[in-house]
């Protein structure tokens, strides 16, 4: 089973990716966590890549479809994989869904987090970084215990250079004007998912969990996740 994330930075991609990831067993795939640890490690993939990340390019998408393909193949106790970063458009998407299809993977659900632009440049001016694993924190969604430390590994907390406000409007263009279109590709294939972000981080994982389990029961196919509620909100044909 393998599971999408589409949603603009600041819409709670990264924590859901983490808690869907031990719920379902699933291995999270964030692009630019693959990326940097395939630099980092001076693996084949790393070492094509490095050049790209240097200049502050975008790295060609054949380069990212291959990072994924070599984690979707190294799967341990996993069930499948849940991706977030990629695809950021309709060409990436008709790439990564040939590509799985060969492996016979396909992308199960795509699950969109709804969160109003507003709220988005809202929740990112309060996001910060720990400098030792980059875990995310934010001061009004998900703050530390002890304010500047990271909960789990006691490192400094830093806010990036690109949470700065004109940064976060540039990416939110891009998201809202391109990345976006990749809902009504994803409706048209019966696999996508909305949810509305906004509200407890336990809400919205029950969401979508139970959201995942309506597409499956909608196509006839075994339930992967808990029972159907009201709750839930999707798209599937």
């Amino acid at each position: 089973m393998n599971i999408l994330l589409i949603g603009a930075q600041g819409s709670g991609k990264g924590t859901q990716a983490e808690l869907l990831a031990e719920r379902l067993h699933l291995k999270s795939l964030a692009s630019g966590d693959l990326l940097r640890d395939a630099i980092a490690h001076g693996t084949p993939l790393g070492q094509q890549a490095r050049p790209y990340v240097e200049r502050g390019d975008l790295v060609p998408d054949d380069l990212v479809l291959g990072l994924i393909l070599d984690a979707t193949r190294q799967l341990d106790d996993e069930h499948g994989i849940i991706l977030d970063g990629f695809p950021r458009n309709i060409p990436q998407a008709q790439s990564l869904d040939a590509r799985l299809e060969a492996l016979g993977q396909p992308i199960a659900a795509a699950v969109y987090l709804d969160v109003p632009r507003e709220q988005l440049l809202d929740r990112l001016s309060g996001r910060y970084i720990c400098r030792l694993h980059g875990h995310v924190w934010n001061l009004k969604t998900k703050p530390p215990r002890v304010a500047g430390v990271c909960d789990l590994d006691g490192s400094e907390l830093y806010q990036r250079s690109d949470d700065q406000p004109e940064k976060i409007a540039r990416r939110l263009d891009i998201f809202f004007s391109e990345t976006i279109r990749l809902l009504d590709y994803y409706e048209a294939q019966g696999k996508l998912l909305r949810v509305d972000g906004i509200g407890e981080i336990a809400r919205v994982n029950e969401s979508i969990v139970v959201g995942i389990d309506g597409i499956f029961a909608v196509k006839g196919l075994s339930a992967p996740v808990a029972p159907r509620t009201e709750s839930m909100q999707y798209t599937a044909g």
